[in-house]
């Protein structure tokens, strides 16, 4: 039987950005529900990826015992105030099985008694009260009847559909989401896989025992993770068909384009490519199977023309404002790996490790705007000693820093009274908006501080020696390439341009706390930026 239900918020998705909203909604008392189609949490994982090896770092053994630190090298793991139940206490394996996720994701859900709702399908969203007053309340309708009101909702479903390119004849092949990955099928055959991204390696590495001759195709250079840093490129873990290819064992990666795909009378192919090394000339190549392995893209098809948000990145994500919220439906906001849009293909909002982070920081960015909570700040004294100190502190432990490279940042908000206060976490764009706006008080100057990679770090190979030498002597940090801290500057009256930037140079260790390296350059940047005064020098011995 149908019936209603009314709540703050509906998080439709229990996947792990799913759960982890709910983790902080529950924590902060707030009025909402999490609905699943599925039977239980993760229901992604279930399928995905295919050959059911995680790329997913899990390391157990770190040598620390700050949680916060293990965090750096545990990318499975949900936040949560008690730091339990933990990814790493579940298997050792660096790359796990992606059963252990489905297994982790209800062993969180049940830790932490979530409120979740199984079954329940949603098959529209609407807001059908939206008025000359302002937006109403949106109706999510399951397939069961029931209607839940909610003043916000957040999107948390990932990508379920497979991103298809405009190619001529592509409807005719098979896709990477139903393909069958038992290689003794493809026995004697020739392969085309059409893409250039993990899936696409990862289903070449599983036929290279069977397979005749594969080739992996598609535009550009082929990225690799281990140069750019951005884990969504092709992993060490999915490359061993790139020796196949370089040492001449009848595979091959082809940079170029597909112009077209004929499905030939006996079910073979013949497929045209412009390859890009040799002027786009087109060469015909014959083919037993052709896989698409091109990716996925966000489903919008639930939302009611009214409420149905803007599209970006080929129609492949929802387009999303500093706040995680559709620019075109108020109310309307994001988690998970969808939220990648803001950093696509930067830095690690696509993934747990990044976007667990994200959503802590959505839910503080919720509290501040519709429930008079503001930023978490805790104060500092206005001295370059104590801001040094604390940028130093936090540098040198936080996860979300280390992970969410570039993309989130502590804020030291210098108020106009003088009043010094440090924010954890912020993402970078919002906190420019948020100062102009009045989102953060009255702030005269402020100082981000994020870790980022040197310009030009993708295009270095960090394994030839000549590349990006950098002095013992250099405390500039500005010949880094490696992850290293940024400060940068910023007057409170012409936010996002920055005044001044200091680089902390690259450490072996990732520990930035050397005192002459590190935190007297610091210092002698931040003391003319700061009102405080400066102590007297300690008396010499």
């Amino acid at each position: 039987m149908s019936h209603d239900e009314t709540m703050d918020y509906l998080v439709v998705g229990a996947g792990p950005a799913g759960l982890q909203a709910g983790y902080f909604l529950q924590q902060a008392g707030r009025s909402h529900l999490i609905v699943e189609s599925g039977a239980a949490p993760g229901e992604f994982f279930t399928r995905f990826p295919r050959h059911r090896t995680l790329i997913s770092i899990n390391k157990v053994h770190t040598g620390w015992d700050d949680p916060e630190l293990n965090m750096r090298t545990d990318w499975n793991s949900l936040l949560s105030d008690e730091h339990r139940p933990l990814f790493t206490a579940r298997t050792a394996r660096y790359f796990p099985d992606a059963d252990e996720m489905v297994g982790y994701l209800a062993d969180f859900a049940a830790a932490h008694r979530l409120r979740i709702r199984y079954g329940t399908r949603i098959t529209e969203i609407s807001r059908p009260d939206t008025g000359p007053s302002g937006p109403g309340d949106f109706l999510a309708r399951a397939a069961d009847g029931t209607t839940y009101r909610a003043r916000r909702v957040i999107v948390a479903t990932g990508v379920t559909r497979p991103y298809v390119p405009a190619i001529e004849g592509v409807e005719t092949v098979e896709r990477y989401d139903e393909v069958s990955v038992d290689p003794a099928g493809f026995t004697g055959q020739r392969v085309l896989i059409i893409g250039r991204a993990n899936s696409a390696f990862e289903t070449a590495d599983n036929l290279i025992e069977t397979a005749a001759v594969i080739h992996v195709a598609g535009p550009g250079s082929l990225k690799l993770a281990w140069q750019t840093h951005f884990v969504g490129h092709l992993r060490a873990v999915n490359n061993n068909f790139l020796d196949t290819y370089q040492l001449k064992l009848q595979n091959a990666v082809l940079d170029g384009n597909i112009e077209r795909i004929r499905q030939q009378p006996d079910g073979s192919y013949v497929v045209s490519v412009s390859f890009s090394r040799v002027n786009e000339v087109v060469k015909d190549i014959a083919y037993d199977r052709v896989i698409l392995a091109t990716g996925f893209r966000f489903d919008p098809s639930i939302f009611a023309p009214e409420c149905r948000p803007e599209l970006a990145v080929n129609d492949r994500f929802p387009a999303q404002t500093d706040a995680w919220e559709s620019p075109n439906v108020p109310g309307l906001y994001f988690a998970g790996t969808i939220t990648q849009v803001r950093d696509f293909k930067k830095s690690t909002s696509g993934f747990i490790h990044g976007f667990r982070y994200g959503v802590r920081a959505l839910h503080r960015i919720l509290e501040a705007r519709h429930h008079d909570r503001p930023w978490p700040a805790r104060a500092l004294p206005a001295t370059a000693e104590a801001v040094t100190d604390a940028m130093i502190a936090r540098v040198n432990r936080s996860s979300a820093l280390f992970q969410v490279f570039g993309f989130l940042g502590d804020a030291v908000l210098v108020d106009r009274d003088g009043t010094v206060r440090y924010c954890e976490e912020v993402p970078v764009d919002h906190l420019h908006t948020a100062v102009a706006d009045g989102g953060f008080g009255e702030v005269g100057s402020y100082f981000t501080v994020t870790l980022e990679y040197g310009e030009g770090h993708d295009k270095v190979n960090p394994f030839d020696i000549s590349a990006g030498r950098v002095s013992q002597q250099d405390t500039t940090g500005l010949d880094g390439r490696y992850l290293h801290p940024v400060v940068r500057a910023f007057d409170g009256a012409a936010p996002g341009k920055a005044t001044a930037e200091h680089h902390l140079t690259e450490n072996l260790e990732n520990e930035w706390d050397s005192e002459e390296v590190h935190r007297a350059p610091l210092r002698t940047f931040l003391r003319p930026r700061l009102t405080g005064p400066a102590p007297a020098p300690a008396a010499r011995p």
